[in-house]
């Protein structure tokens, strides 16, 4: 790191109302930063995601984005125009942000196959990071990052909303005081939809677009080599470039995408850490439009230190009457509204048969099969995601999803992968940290 960035950086971290003050307010940076003491961002990565990301970094108070970076042109002239910064400055690689001595902290919403190199070198580049999930595709991946994170001592937040949730959050404190009883049984799940020819993930940079671009003019304005990056060298392949969650090399298909949301805020909810093992299976019921991924994943994790299983369950070719997450207790159930990274509800509904609240429906205090518990937001606030990861730019905090929730996210999605690419139950080697 140049002694110009250090300084910076020193500078940013001692500014406004200082740090501890600044990690106990609830959703706003420093109050009123002066105009030296704005936090410099690069936005790597302007599809669908990073385009929104993009949005919602210049809705930050004492952030500016100054740099955005992507290998198509229709991209980068987005990111130009959310920026809404007259000096932004552009560039298709992303090693020109990253040798800029005045960009603090980079966004890396790129394709999965890309994250363990930009995340690696940025951490090398002394530069704080705001990355995507699925966080990485293998395992030693994750530990290289995980170890670039720590050696750099920068701040890293994992892409997963659902931690910023206030429902989840009061959920959480509910249950660690034991209102539920042992929780045996947790039920998750991501069912989607779409008519046929309109089928999930074959959108056109947003997620209700599928009028096909013209590939001639796309290979025009694009830098398919440099989108390939690492990967072997091949023919531009627009289904590929605009669809890459459905081809393995790119990505982890149903795993990486939806299941890492779901997994990974019912460890934000119970804290349990890597399941021990794994079973997995995966099918392509109806999308069969060349995709190498299954439209339907059913996986189950045990966790045996705690005596309890997760289940999780992923349609593409249904999507009523769905499964949003639900913690099943030997006392009472907890159920949420919504899929994880939406939930704004809960209710608490108590076992009818066992006597801690058994006794107060027989009596007429409670009413089974009703909730005698539901989510008061007045009682929680929290951060916004992208609220949490500035505010420990500043402070030098971890944020709420850092390198080790990150790990954790990255080896149980991978276990269901390898699960289902083997055929086969998936443990866990706490020693080794890999799957046996």
């Amino acid at each position: 790191m140049s002694t110009n960035q250090s300084s910076r950086r020193t500078f940013i971290k001692q500014s406004g109302a200082g740090a501890a003050a600044l990690a106990a307010a609830p959703a706003v940076l420093a109050a009123g930063p002066s105009p030296n003491d704005v936090i410099r961002v690069g936005c790597i990565g302007l599809g669908v995601r990073g385009g929104t990301l993009n949005r919602l970094v210049t809705r930050v108070e004492g952030v500016r984005v100054d740099y955005v970076c992507d290998v198509y042109k229709p991209h980068v002239e987005k990111g130009v125009r959310q920026s809404q910064n007259p000096n932004i400055k552009t560039t298709v690689d992303y090693q020109e942000v990253l040798a800029d001595k005045d960009i603090d902290a980079v966004v890396i919403a790129t394709p999965d196959h890309w994250h363990s190199k930009m995340l690696i070198d940025a951490a090398n580049a002394g530069k704080d990071v705001y990355i995507e999930k699925g966080w990485t595709r293998t395992i030693a991946e994750a530990k290289a990052m995980r170890e670039a994170v720590k050696k750099n001592n920068i701040v890293m937040q994992l892409g997963h909303q659902s931690r910023a949730q206030p429902a989840g959050v009061q959920a959480r404190e509910l249950i660690e005081q034991g209102i539920l009883g042992p929780i045996t049984l947790v039920r998750v799940g991501r069912m989607e939809n779409n008519p046929m020819g309109k089928n999930i993930w074959r959108w056109y940079g947003w997620y209700d677009k599928y009028d096909h671009p013209d590939p001639n003019q796309v290979i025009k304005e694009l830098d398919w080599n440099r989108w390939l990056g690492s990967l072997e060298k091949r023919p531009f392949n627009e289904r590929h470039f605009w669809h890459w969650r459905c081809y393995w090399d790119y990505g982890t298909g149903i795993a990486g995408d939806l299941l890492s949301h779901e997994i990974d805020f019912v460890h934000s909810v119970l804290r349990h850490g890597i399941p021990s093992s794994c079973v997995c299976m995966g099918l392509n019921t109806l999308l069969h439009d060349d995709r190498e991924v299954p439209d339907t994943w059913n996986t189950i994790y045990n966790f045996d230190e705690h005596d309890r299983q997760v289940t999780f369950m992923c349609s593409m070719n249904s999507a009523e009457l769905g499964q949003p997450p639900e913690f099943r207790g030997k006392d009472a159930v907890l159920r949420f509204d919504q899929i994880a990274q939406s939930v704004s509800d809960f209710e608490v509904v108590p076992e009818r048969k066992i006597p801690r609240y058994g006794d107060k429906i027989e009596s007429g205090e409670l009413k089974a099969g009703e909730p005698m518990l539901k989510f008061d937001p007045s009682k929680t606030e929290v951060p916004t995601h992208m609220d949490d990861f500035f505010n420990c730019v500043r402070s030098r905090k971890k944020t709420q999803c850092n390198e080790d929730e990150a790990f954790v996210e990255a080896a149980t999605i991978l276990m269901s992968v390898a699960a289902y690419k083997e055929n086969r139950c998936v443990k866990w080697d706490k020693a080794k940290e890999d799957f046996v």
